[in-house]
């Protein structure tokens, strides 16, 4: 079980609970939020305006809502901003973006009370889970279309899943033993206004790049040792002498990976080629920038997962509200496109060496790796579904923050197209898995139709591959494919 506290979930943690982990609320944490809580008691009790409590959103800011229609204020809010289409977020996602949404609330700056904070809590760990559309929100201010969605659940509204089934949301709290809250004064506001969605998706793709991205060395690594490259381009000295720390990094790994030597290395040590195609020797400079883009993003959306998003914020201390733009998604949603980036660079350069390993043109293995030619086709159209998946990757990875189309009657006249931003690196995540398993599984028969022993440090990853991918002989690619992908998923997250 992982408890929230609002300061320090991680992108692996949120993964576990987008997979069916349960949390726990600190309870340090809640008392927070009960003290934030008073704060907007207090300026109800005192009368005073303040946005998103007694007035009206967006463009309605300077109507002033009656009392006795506060809580219906809230209410109308979740129904109007309900209004996202597409296909719903899987099970996994909407599980972390309702984690992450109950992250943000203990942090204490969004005036709500304990309980709705706490029936979201129980309808993740009972698996109560909304039916949330992935289109409508774009960034700013939040997330607001796909919280709706989520938050219309705790009051008894909107739909939810039932296995593979939708059923209304109050049918499942009932089913769960669960009662509908009655929001009251800024509970709807808080409910919504955030960056969770991005933040969500961003962080369930960095807890997948962390494996991925070393995985692509050691596939390289295979490669290599099939197209008889050479180890000299991992020399430490020419990386100390840029000093970038992913280049350096990754060059370390290879000269791990590979050793000094092997059996294949030994077998044409004479052959007088001094150096490769970029796709080998430069895989350290392009291995490695995307090594320090991971970073990068993967710093901003850890710390964006255990940010304040809120508006407006309501601080204890001082006892105020002050309006500000927490809200906007640049920050995920910049981390996401350009992670997009390195991530489709990944993919290229994979699929440039899978040119390599299936074109007789540059190296001695037999054209698209089968002993048949002309007969068998070998893994001709394995590679074509690679260029199309690269392909298709470039066009993932233009920018969605660069966009912006004001909304809310110019209000709202720069926003992040930060959902947009994250379900593209997710596609590209997907898509560069698959990448991936091709290269592998190309390399692999590579290495079997050279006939000698790889490095040592590969050992692990062919045993892994050969369990499932016997020598080829042409049969139905699709199952092989996904055969491979399987494997280094095993190998990989497991």
């Amino acid at each position: 079980m992982i408890q929230l506290n609002g300061n320090n979930l991680t992108a692996e943690q949120l993964a576990c609970i987008a997979n069916g982990e349960q949390v726990t609320l600190d309870n340090i944490a809640l008392e927070r939020v009960l003290e934030n809580r008073g704060v907007i008691d207090q300026i109800l009790k005192e009368k005073r305006v303040v946005y998103g409590i007694n007035t009206g959103f967006g463009q309605f800011a300077t109507v002033v809502i009656p009392e006795d229609q506060l809580a219906q204020l809230q209410l109308n809010l979740l129904r109007s901003h309900a209004a996202g289409v597409g296909k719903p977020l899987s099970i996994i996602e909407t599980r972390a973006l309702m984690a992450a949404r109950i992250n943000c609330l203990l942090k204490a700056y969004s005036g709500i009370r304990a309980e709705p904070i706490q029936l979201l809590t129980e309808c993740l760990n009972r698996n109560v889970l909304p039916v949330i559309p992935c289109q409508g929100s774009v960034g700013a201010s939040g997330d607001l279309a796909p919280l709706a969605h989520m938050a219309l659940l705790l009051v008894g509204e909107g739909l939810a899943w039932d296995g593979s089934e939708l059923i209304a949301g109050a049918s499942a709290l009932a089913k769960a033993g669960l009662k509908p809250i009655q929001l009251q004064p800024k509970e709807g506001l808080a409910l919504i206004n955030g960056t969770q969605m991005i933040t969500s998706l961003g962080n369930l793709a960095i807890c997948r790049l962390r494996k991925l991205i070393p995985l692509a060395d050691e596939i390289a690594a295979l490669s290599l040792e099939a197209l008889r490259g050479t180890r000299s381009a991992y020399d430490p000295r020419i990386h100390q002498a840029r000093p970038h720390p992913g280049q350096i990094e990754v060059a370390d790994h290879m000269r791990q990976i590979l050793g000094e030597t092997s059996e294949i290395a030994e077998s044409h040590k004479d052959c007088n080629r001094v150096q490769d195609a970029y796709s080998l020797r430069c895989l350290p400079q392009v291995h490695g920038v995307a090594r320090d883009t991971l970073a990068f993003a993967g710093e901003i959306l850890e710390r964006e997962i255990n940010s304040a998003t809120d508006n407006p914020m309501i601080f204890t201390e001082t006892q105020e509200s002050r309006s500000g733009g927490n809200f906007h998604g640049q920050y995920p949603a910049f981390a996401c496109d350009i992670l997009a980036i390195a991530v489709c660079d990944l993919a290229s350069i994979s699929e440039r060496r899978q040119e390599r390993l299936v074109n007789p043109a540059y190296s001695d293995l037999p054209a698209f790796l089968c002993k048949n030619g002309g007969l068998e086709s070998g893994f001709m159209m394995a590679h074509v579904t690679s260029a199309a998946l690269v392909s298709e990757m470039k066009g993932l990875a233009h920018p969605a923050c660069i966009d912006t189309i004001p909304t809310s009657a110019g209000k709202e006249d720069h926003v992040s197209m930060g959902p947009i931003a994250a379900r593209k690196l997710l596609r590209a995540t997907d898509a560069l898995e698959q990448v991936l398993a091709l290269e592998a599984r190309m390399a692999l028969e590579g290495i079997r139709l050279v006939g000698k022993k790889p490095a040592e440090g590969l050992e692990k990853l062919m045993k892994a591959l050969e369990a499932t991918c016997p020598p080829w002989q042409d049969r139905a690619m699709y199952t092989e494919i996904s055969a491979t992908v399987d494997a280094l998923r095993k190998y990989c997250y497991e």
